[in-house]
C-alpha cells in the first residue's frame, strides 16, 4: 500500500483532536503509552477502566485523567473516543479487539497478540471487516535500535546467505527458584500459549530473516508450582526453559533457546553466520557513551575477526509506538511495528512450539 493509498482509506485528517480510551492501565501502559500518546499533538486520554473501580481511580487521578468508566462496554459506547488503547493481559486482548472495532474505534494493542492464533486470526478477520480503522498490535521492542542497519546489511549481502542463527535470551540469570510469585505469564488461563519472551524475540527476528517454516521444540517447566497472591502453592505448565530448532523460509536455520533458569547465563548471545559473512549481537557495556543497548560486530569472508560494527545516531531505532498509532490515523503512514498480519504469524509460531513441545514432532508453519 502506498502512502496515497494509505491517505485515501483513513478516516481522520491530520488536523482532527483525537480522543483515546484507555482498558487497563498496568505498567506498560503507566510507563509508555499514557506518556507517548500525550507527546502527540491534539491527543487527549477521556478516560479510562482497569481491573477494578479502586485501580481505575488511582490511575485516573496520578495522570490526571477525568473519566473513569464502570466498564469497558460503558467506555466503547462512548461516542467521543475515537481510538482505544487496551493494555489488559493477553485472555481479554481478542474480545476487546474485536468490540473496539465493531464500535468503529481505532485500536492498539498490547503484545502479545493473543492467546493462540486461533483468537488472532479472529483480531485479523475483525479488522479485514473494517478497512478505514487502524489496528496495531505493540511491537517487540528490543531489536528496535538495531533493526534498520542489520536489515540494511542484510540486504546489501553482508553475509550472502543465511545459514544459521544461534539465538539464547536468559531472562533470568540465576538458579531456579520456587518462591518466585506466581506471574500471570505463567498462568496459561491469563497468557494461552505465550511462553516467556519467546514470540517477542521471535518476532525480531521476522524483521531480519521473515518466518519459519518447520519448528521443533523442547521445553521444561523446571519451577512447576509457585504460591499466588493468596499464597496458595499453583502448578504452571508453562515452560521456563526451552529449546528451538527452525528451518528457515528464506533458507537456513535458527537454533533459538530461551530461559529464564540457567543461573549465569547471558542475558543475550546472538550470532548471525552466513555463507559470506557473520554478524554478532551482544549487550554493550553499561557505561556505554552512546548509551546503546546492544554491541553490533562482524566480519566477512577474508577477515581475520570480528569488528564492531557502529551505528551512527541517526539511523538507531527507537521507541514510537504512540506515534506511529496517531500519524496512521492521520494518514502520515501505514502501520508497521506491528500490524496484525505479522502478530498472526508469530502467534501461529508460538501455537507450533506448543504443539512440538507437547507431540514431539516436527510442526509445519503456518500452524
Amino acid at each position: 500500500m502506498t502512502i496515497r493509498q494509505f491517505r485515501s482509506e483513513t478516516v481522520t485528517t491530520d488536523s482532527d483532536n483525537i480522543v483515546m480510551g484507555l482498558i487497563g492501565a498496568g505498567g506498560n501502559t503507566q510507563l509508555r503509552h499514557i506518556p507517548g500518546l500525550r507527546a502527540q499533538p491534539g491527543v487527549e486520554i477521556k478516560g479510562l477502566v482497569n481491573r477494578s473501580r479502586e485501580s481505575s481511580e488511582r490511575v485516573a487521578g496520578e495522570f490526571e485523567i477525568p473519566e473513569v468508566y464502570e466498564d469497558w462496554d460503558e467506555l466503547l459506547e462512548d461516542d467521543e473516543i475515537d481510538a482505544v488503547c487496551i493494555g489488559t493481559w493477553p485472555y481479554m486482548h481478542a474480545p476487546l479487539v474485536i468490540e473496539t472495532l465493531e464500535a468503529d474505534k481505532h485500536v492498539l494493542c498490547e503484545a502479545r497478540m493473543a492467546m493462540n492464533s486461533n483468537e488472532a486470526l479472529q483480531m485479523l478477520d475483525a479488522s479485514k471487516r473494517a478497512p478505514h480503522l487502524v489496528a496495531q498490535i505493540v511491537p517487540a521492542p528490543h531489536t528496535l535500535e538495531i533493526d534498520q542497519t542489520v536489515i540494511r546489511l542484510i540486504s546489501e549481502g553482508y553475509i550472502g546467505d543465511l545459514v544459521n542463527v544461534k539465538l539464547h535470551v536468559g531472562t533470568g540469570s540465576d538458579f531456579p527458584n520456587p518462591d518466585l510469585p506466581l506471574h500471570w505469564r505463567h498462568n496459561r488461563d491469563l497468557s494461552g500459549n505465550n511462553i516467556m519472551t519467546m514470540g517477542i524475540w521471535y518476532e525480531a527476528m521476522m524483521r531480519w530473516f521473515g518466518p519459519a517454516k518447520t519448528v521443533q521444540a523442547l521445553g521444561q517447566t523446571v519451577v512447576s508450582h509457585r504460591l499466588d497472591e493468596g499464597g496458595r502453592r499453583r502448578s504452571t505448565t508453562i515452560p521456563d526453559h526451552i529449546d528451538i530448532l527452525m528451518s528457515m523460509e528464506c533458507g537456513g536455520t535458527m537454533n533459538y533457546t530461551t530461559t529464564a533458569v540457567s543461573a549465569f547465563s547471558r542475558e543475550l548471545d546472538l550470532w548471525v553466520h552466513g555463507t559470506d559473512g557473520a554478524l554478532r549481537v551482544e549487550n554493550a557495556d553499561l557505561d556505554e557513551p552512546t548509551g546503546a543497548v546492544f554491541k553490533l560486530s562482524g566480519a566477512r569472508r577474508g577477515d581475520d575477526g570480528l569488528s564492531q560494527i557502529e551505528i551512527p545516531p541517526e539511523n538507531r531505532g527507537a521507541w514510537r509506538v504512540e506515534e506511529e498509532f496517531i500519524n496512521a490515523i492521520r494518514g502520515i503512514e501505514p502501520i508497521t511495528h506491528t500490524n496484525f498480519i505479522d502478530g498472526l504469524k508469530y502467534m501461529q509460531f508460538t501455537d507450533a512450539v506448543t504443539e512440538s513441545v507437547k507431540t514431539g514432532n516436527l510442526v509445519r508453519l503456518p500452524f
